[in-house]
């Protein structure tokens, strides 16, 4: 009763403010944005849409960053045709989502997002017990459209053609004066999705804003609300705050907010962990860098650093039991990953790619005989080794193990035979006797 209630206020006001109010159109001297700085897919799909009578700009995320002066990722499109009136304009697209009906336009390598205005959401909408909406297809104007939207700073549409920002919400005032404010109640905002609490958390560490007292207090309030948001989505939106060149920054906001508990289960015991916390902020540091550098980076890697001490003392734990330890670790690697499964829906090549860094560990203990050679031969070698690396950084190894590989990688044959390690196992001694001729004591 109360949510609904909530509900009819905010959207009275809402509709009341649209009617009321002209968009500010903001020219390009002022919003700073080159229309080159614009994809010429991006260009391209608004023009299609432009010159068959509807109205199209890029939208929300690109839009922010450029202004922000970030490189944006990807570039979306809105407009006021149909999802079924773009697919008939664009050969090479699809439409795609049930929840929100969206299409892909495929040019070249890029694909750009295409969505339709959106009314705003009524009393009839399709909502779950706590508010989340679940079903989002009901068409509407431009104006309902920017009120739909999460925050300011992501209600902005720029019209490639003029080189004009639309602004309904006052979002390039934000932007500049660094607040990230929420449009509408926070409270009924959060509950129709709470996902949006984890992008206030990223855009505020990312553009380095700060979020508006009304949308900051209810989200510590409000944080078991995302225990109801499917696995998949919230895997989708740690991976993007994770890749966001913000990660250190994200995190720290994340445990101040209370949001972090839960969204991985193992991290928090791991923070609290000397040489596991070193371990993670070195693992963090090191992907910002790669992304503000423009240089690839590696989801299962990443993820494989922030759940390694918890493989790792598992682990350790099986083999106490007497359990041997290759079986042991394979084990704690699905024990583990089976355990995050239940929050994040991380899929089967990321784990996979988690599962083999870690399978090579033990192995870089090995220094001597035919192992290293192998070991140089495994296609995921040099994760594993980058992995090594950042474990000598955080203390949990010694850097003469690391320094060793390295040097042993770079070496020509002849140096790498004479810097292996003499095996003096019980186990090759054992070998070796049982290889005795027959009779050779005789």
């Amino acid at each position: 009763m109360i949510r609904k209630l909530l509900r009819r206020v905010f959207f009275r006001d809402a509709r009341q403010d649209q009617h009321g109010k002209e968009p500010a159109v903001i020219p390009a001297q002022q919003h700073g944005i080159s229309r080159d700085g614009i994809s010429p897919a991006a260009r391209r799909v608004c023009h299609v849409l432009q010159e068959n009578g509807h109205k199209a700009y890029v939208v929300g995320g690109a839009v922010r960053d450029l202004i922000a002066g970030f490189p944006p990722k990807d570039f979306d499109v809105a407009t006021d045709a149909t999802p079924e009136r773009v697919r008939e304009l664009f050969r090479r697209s699809r439409i795609i989502g049930r929840r929100f009906r969206i299409v892909h336009v495929m040019s070249g390598a890029e694909t750009i997002e295409v969505s339709t205005f959106r009314a705003l959401a009524s009393d009839d909408s399709q909502t779950d017990e706590h508010g989340r909406i679940l079903a989002d297809n009901t068409w509407g104007s431009q104006a309902e459209d920017a009120t739909r939207r999460d925050f300011t700073v992501n209600a902005l549409y720029y019209d490639p053609g003029t080189e004009t920002v639309i602004d309904y919400h006052h979002g390039v005032a934000d932007l500049k004066q660094k607040t990230l404010r929420m449009i509408g109640d926070p409270l009924v905002r959060y509950r129709e999705d709470p996902v949006r609490m984890l992008r206030a958390v990223r855009l505020a560490a990312k553009l380095g804003l700060v979020i508006d007292p009304a949308a900051r207090t209810p989200i510590r309030e409000l944080a078991e609300l995302l225990e109801n948001v499917p696995p998949a989505r919230l895997f989708d939106e740690m991976l993007k705050l994770l890749t966001s060149g913000s990660s250190v920054a994200c995190l720290k906001q994340l445990r101040e907010e209370g949001l972090h508990a839960g969204l991985l289960p193992l991290l928090d015991v791991v923070l609290k962990h000397p040489i596991g916390e070193r371990f993670i902020w070195l693992a963090l540091e090191n992907t910002d860098q790669r992304v503000r550098a423009g240089k690839p980076i590696s989801p299962g890697f990443l993820f494989a650093t922030l759940l390694w001490h918890e493989a790792l003392s598992n682990w350790s734990a099986r083999k106490a039991r007497g359990e041997p330890s290759q079986p042991a670790l394979f084990d704690a690697m699905n024990e583990v990953l089976d355990l995050q499964a239940e929050k994040l829906a991380i899929t089967r090549k990321i784990s996979a790619d988690i599962k083999e860094i870690w399978a090579l560990q033990p192995r870089f203990e090995r220094r001597a005989g035919k192992a290293p050679m192998r070991l140089l031969e495994q296609p995921r070698y040099r994760a594993g080794y980058d992995f090594l690396r950042l474990r000598a950084a955080s203390g949990e190894l010694p850097v003469e193990l690391a320094d060793w590989w390295e040097s042993f990688a770079a070496s020509n044959p002849d140096v790498r035979s004479e810097m292996l390690i003499p095996d003096t196992s019980p186990e090759r001694r054992r070998r070796r006797r049982r290889r005795r001729p027959v009779g050779a004591g005789e």
